[in-house]
Parts: structure tokens; C-alpha cells; sequence
């Protein structure tokens, strides 16, 4: 045990004996040699309200929550600071974010139900309460496993789930928290066994069919999730969650008409509901219904004013500009104490994109930085942990391990995949060779990372696990298999075309492990500018899977070690990847594309040149730019931040900076 738990353990007993005054002055002990130590602020802060110390207790909340603001029990906290001084609206308000942060918090439940039954709100009680019974019968080992999997301490987590599993193996509970750990993880093959599992236990239990639906998605087996989404819709098509995720499901597969019907079926039951309209507004997106999405995520905003994620919306069409009022209205909710935590990353993002399209971009940076802090909070990245990752794929996989293994996997010629940073113009170079009549396009497919974890097994946690060295150690057969299966895993995503595309960027990890499982694979290299991509990367806020773009020094490190263990690509594999950059496709677009065909051995189509033509959903934060023809303006758009933009050149280094464009070594 270490002096920090000590000294915690210590607090904790001080409180328990109700002698709150000295657990205050542990406390300031403890944070003095700590000052950001999360466990002492929440106890000195919950000792203070105790001794009636409010405005002591008040202060303490306030310094937890800028090192942490999403932090559930110090939102609880001032629910119940708030309640102890009789203001139970700003109580309840605090509740409801701080089981939004943590859905384990019973007492937030409890206190909630209370309130609002006060306010004769009965049927908003009853879901509160009925929330905190469920909780309440928890085993104690579960309830525990909870609170960690939402304070973002997913390796306890685990350790404790599988614990409890190993004494009741068919616990489904435990065995859906497990789950959902491995989905945190990436793990989304082993959560997928699991939840069909579970499935299989207890079959009517409809909260395992909707994680099952998420899992499925994650995995891209659209086709299945539709199965599952039918399936819940036929037990209650009246039931507007069952309508919606259905419609979700139809969009996903192509099923637009229906998407958009079922989307109208919701909201004709929850008029105005701003989730549904949202979503929506994804879909319209998602098919190039430009205007309709524009209507779609304003009647979201207009109808929930701080629903951030509907302003996000506006801005991730990336062609939108906001107007004064929207402008104004931003403002004044980021500034706003009640804006929830994610509306408040979604409108800083946003009203970064909106000032910078009025050139104001001292205003437009900082908005970008608050929301990136406001990320990086709960974020889990680190990034000399994928600095030694990286540089452990090079340590490994050498010239004499392809020599050894080369050539044993499965020799299909059909994957195309196109690897990178986000931002690079991957999405582009995607609509230009889909536009193809032999091409295929599909998504950003996830199978690669799934089967690096899957060859990480139970050390998948650990930077020197036994993945990428077990690939010294695979068999021919077992190469051969994984390229089969990979294949196979992807034809649902396939049309008729003899090749197709898989433009996951993080790809780029495991280049090693593509070549040897399927050697005639061809790999483009999406590469752009230092400052322009990591710039760009920055100032986006990704749904999932790209920690590493929030903070300035992060997103310079990762884009440095990426040209690095590329570059050890290209020594090991001469030949094999083809490096294509962004600046040269939108300043001789005929020439690389020609020069990108030959590569894939395929004969030049005009339909590659007219790639904004071709009809077929995107589903990236391109998808409205790769639909007009290609446009210089944004080359150069980081220069107009440049003055804020030092921590970026540091972390990249003189090398990067003046190495553009790079040439294979």
C-alpha cells in the first residue's frame, strides 16, 4: 500500500468517527505534498459540508472539478452542498449531471426521487427510484465494479468482475459489466461472446440486447444489430427507444426510407425529442441531405437549448456557418454553470469552428483549447505509453521476421487499405479510388484492431505484451486463417466489386500484422502536412478512438512517431506502401490519381476524377467536403493560428518540420 492510500485510509477513518474537523486538516496535509489529488479534495470538501463549512466546501468542489470536472461523486457532492442549504433546484440539477457522469451514484437516485416527488413530479420519481432499487440489489463486488468502470479505473474494474465471475460464472449482470469493460478497451470481440452469452441466459432481458445492439455496431455487423433492433421492435412497436434504435440499425445498412420513417414514427410520439432530432440530422448527413440536416439539428437545439451535440452537428458539416444568434446563444451556455459536461466539449468545439469562420482566431483557438482540456480530463491517454507501443512494432517486426513469415497468410488481393493520421485526406483518396467501378468503399473497419487485441490475450494492457512478438510464433495456418477470416468479416460491408477499401487510419499500428496475413494487400500512406493535419486534428472532436488529438503536444508526439515507425515500414517492406499526400492530390489531381491506379494495377477511370459525383453515404467528418470538387482553401488554414501554435512545433520537432514532404527512407 502506498503513502497516498495510507493517508486516504487514514481521512476515511476520521470521517467515519464524525471527527470531520481533523479529516479537514489530513486533508490540507495530504494536498499540500499533492495538490491534485482527487480522493482528498472530495473528502476535505465532503468534511466541510459536514461541519456546515459551505463556502469552504463550495471552494474545495470547485478546485476538484478543474482537474476533473466530470467527476460523479464531486458532482454529487454539490448536489448534496446544494441541499443541505435548501436550494433543491440547483440541488437536482446537480444530481442529474452527476448520474449522467456515473449511473452507480444510488444516493443521486435517491435524492433525485425525492426532490422531484416534492415537486409532485410522481412518474420522474418513479424512474429515479426505480433506478436506485436496481441498484440497491447489486451485489456489493458489482456496485464497486460500477463506480470504476465510470471514474475511468478500468483495470481494477476488470480484476474485480472477473473475480466475482469466477465464483458465479453465469452472473449476467457481471457478466454484462464485463462487457462493457472490454468495449472501453477496444475489446469488442470478446464483449460481443460475452453479451451473446448473456443473451442466451436471459433472453428477455432487454438492457443485454441494447449494450448487444452497441457492441455489434462497434464491430460493424450491421446486418446482426438489425437483427437485434427487429427483434425488440416486434416485442413492442409502439415503444419509441425500440423505433428508434431500429431506425439507426435501417440507416446503417442502407435502409434510408425506413430510417427516416421510424425517426418520424418517434417524434410523433416525443414531439420535439432532441436525441431523436439529432440523430436525424446524423442520417440526412450521412446521405448528403445537406439542408435537411441543417433543419434537423436546429429543431434539436431550438428544442433543448443546451443540446450540445446539435450544434456539433452544424459544425461538423464543416460547410455550415453559424449565425450571430447561435453565436451568442454558445456563448452564453458555455459560459453557463449548468451546461452538462459533454454539451460544454460540444459547444466549445463548435463555437470554435463558428469564430473561426469570422477570422477571429484568438477567440476561435481558445474555444478549441477548452474544449480539448475539457477532453483530455477524462481521457486515459497517454502518450509515451504509445510512443513505446509504436517503437515496439519496430523493435519486432524486422526484415528478418517478413523473411521468416512473409508470404505464408491469405493471398486474396482485395483489401485496399488506406492508413494515416485522421484529417490527412484519407476520406478523399477514399471517394477518388471508390469512385472506381472495380472499387468498393466500406467504413473505417475495426477488424485489424480487434485482432491485435485478440493476439494481445489477457496482456493486452501491458506495452510489452506478448502482440506484435507472437507474430514470430504463428503458424502458416494460423496466418492464412486470419487472413480468411478477415475477408470473410468484411464481405457484409462489400458490394460486387473484386477489391475494396478499408480506410481505418490507426491501421498504420499494424502494418505488420496486415502484410503478414495478407500479403497481396495493397496500403496507401495518407500523409499531409505537420502543422496542417495535426492542426486540423486538433480542432475536431472525434466521436471515439483519437485521444491522442486533445492537446497540442499530444497530437505533435503521435504524428512524429507515426512518420518514425512508417518510415521503419518502408525499410523492411521497400515497396510495399504507397505514400500519397494530400497537398500533391489537390494540386495535380489527374497525375495522382493515375500514379494511385497504377498502383493498384487498375485502369484509369474519368469516374475518379469526378469522385464528387459519385452517390454513396460518408460517414466521416469529410463527408460534405469530399461531396464538391477539390478546393486549395484549406491548406494552408493553420497559419491563421500560428502564434498559439508553439507547444505543436516543439513536440514535432525541427526534423518534421522541415522533412515535408517526406520521402520513403
Amino acid at each position: 500500500m502506498t503513502d497516498t492510500q495510507d493517508a486516504h485510509m487514514a481521512i476515511q477513518t476520521l470521517m467515519q468517527q464524525g471527527r470531520f474537523a481533523q479529516a479537514v486538516a489530513q486533508s490540507d496535509k495530504l494536498l499540500k505534498d499533492s495538490p491534485k489529488d482527487i480522493e482528498g479534495l472530495y473528502m476535505k470538501a465532503v468534511s466541510a459540508r459536514y461541519l456546515k463549512d459551505y463556502s469552504l466546501a463550495e471552494k474545495t468542489l470547485a478546485e476538484l472539478k478543474t482537474i476533473q470536472p466530470n467527476f460523479g461523486r464531486a458532482l454529487q457532492e454539490e448536489g448534496h452542498l446544494s441541499r443541505d442549504q435548501g436550494l433543491f433546484d440547483a440541488a437536482l440539477s446537480a444530481y442529474q449531471k452527476a448520474c449522467r457522469a456515473n449511473p452507480a451514484l444510488m444516493a443521486s437516485w435517491k435524492s433525485q426521487a425525492d426532490i422531484l416527488s416534492r415537486k409532485g413530479l410522481r412518474q420522474e420519481a418513479y424512474k429515479a427510484n426505480f433506478q436506485a432499487e436496481h441498484l440497491s440489489k447489486l451485489p456489493q463486488e458489482l456496485l464497486t465494479v460500477t463506480h470504476l468502470i465510470h471514474e475511468g479505473k478500468l483495470l481494477k474494474a476488470e480484476e474485480l468482475c472477473r473475480f466475482f465471475l469466477q465464483k458465479k460464472p453465469h452472473h449476467i449482470e457481471a457478466m454484462r459489466l464485463l462487457a462493457d469493460i472490454g468495449s472501453r478497451f477496444g475489446v469488442f470481440n470478446d464483449a460481443d461472446f460475452l453479451l451473446e452469452s448473456a443473451i442466451e441466459f436471459a433472453p428477455d432481458n432487454i438492457q443485454l440486447h441494447l449494450d448487444y445492439i452497441q457492441i455489434l455496431r462497434k464491430r460493424q455487423k450491421f446486418a446482426a444489430a438489425l437483427e437485434q433492433a427487429e427483434g425488440l421492435y416486434k416485442r413492442d412497436p409502439e415503444n419509441p427507444v425500440f423505433q428508434s434504435h431500429l431506425a439507426i440499425e435501417s440507416m446503417q445498412t442502407g435502409d434510408h426510407e425506413r430510417a427516416f420513417a421510424l425517426f418520424e414514427d418517434v417524434l410523433e410520439r416525443i414531439p420535439n425529442d432532441p436525441v431523436t432530432l439529432t440523430s436525424r440530422g446524423h442520417a440526412f448527413k450521412t446521405f448528403g441531405k445537406h439542408d435537411d440536416a441543417v433543419e434537423s439539428y436546429r429543431a434539436a437545439y431550438r428544442a433543448k437549448a443546451d443540446h450540445g451535440d446539435a450544434y456539433f452537428g452544424l459544425a461538423n458539416l464543416k460547410t455550415y456557418e453559424f449565425t450571430d444568434g447561435e453565436v451568442d446563444q454558445m456563448r452564453t451556455l458555455t459560459e453557463r454553470t449548468g451546461t452538462g459536461f459533454m454539451d460544454r466539449v460540444n459547444l466549445f468545439f463548435s463555437l470554435g469552428k463558428a469564430l473561426e469562420d469570422r477570422k477571429d482566431y484568438a477567440a476561435a483557438f481558445e474555444q478549441y483549447k477548452q474544449g480539448n482540456d475539457l477532453k483530455s480530463f477524462e481521457s486515459r491517454y497517454k502518450a509515451a505509453d504509445m510512443t513505446e507501443e509504436l517503437e515496439g512494432q519496430a523493435r519486432i517486426c524486422t526484415a528478418e521476421l517478413f523473411e521468416k513469415q512473409g508470404g505464408k497468410g491469405f493471398a486474396a488481393p482485395d483489401p485496399i487499405f488506406i492508413v494515416g493520421l485522421p484529417r490527412a485526406g484519407s476520406t478523399l483518396l477514399e471517394q477518388i479510388i471508390a469512385s472506381h467501378s472495380q472499387v468498393d468503399g466500406t467504413l473505417e473497419l475495426p477488424n485489424i484492431l480487434s485482432l491485435s487485441y485478440h493476439l494481445r490475450g489477457r496482456e493486452r494492457a501491458k506495452i510489452n505484451g506478448r502482440y506484435p512478438g507472437i507474430l514470430h510464433d504463428l503458424t502458416e495456418d494460423q496466418l492464412k486463417t486470419f487472413g480468411e477470416r478477415f475477408i470473410e468479416d468484411t464481405r457484409i460491408h462489400r458490394k460486387d466489386a473484386p477489391f475494396f477499401i478499408d480506410k481505418m487510419p490507426n491501421n498504420f499500428r499494424h502494418i505488420g500484422l496486415i502484410k503478414l496475413i495478407l500479403p497481396n494487400a495493397k496500403i496507401i500512406d495518407a500523409r499531409r502536412h505537420p502543422m496542417a493535419c495535426c492542426f486540423s486534428g486538433f480542432k475536431q472532436h472525434f466521436a471515439e478512438g483519437q485521444e491522442f488529438t486533445y492537446g497540442l503536444e499530444n497530437v505533435g508526439t503521435y504524428y512524429k512517431d507515426y512518420v518514425a515507425l512508417m518510415d521503419h515500414w518502408d525499410s523492411v517492406l521497400p515497396g510495399e506502401i504507397l505514400r500519397v499526400q494530400y497537398e500533391d492530390v489537390v494540386g495535380d489531381t489527374e497525375n495522382q490519381v493515375r500514379r494511385i491506379l497504377d498502383y493498384l494495377g487498375l485502369p484509369f477511370e474519368q469516374s475518379c476524377l469526378e469522385f464528387h459525383k459519385t452517390k454513396r453515404s460518408v460517414r466521416t467528418a469529410s463527408s460534405e467536403q469530399v461531396r464538391q470538387p477539390i478546393f486549395k482553401s484549406g491548406l494552408e488554414q493553420w497559419r491563421n493560428f500560428e502564434p498559439w501554435l508553439d507547444p505543436l512545433k516543439e513536440a514535432l520537432g525541427p526534423e518534421i518540420l522541415t522533412r515535408y514532404p517526406i520521402e520513403p527512407c
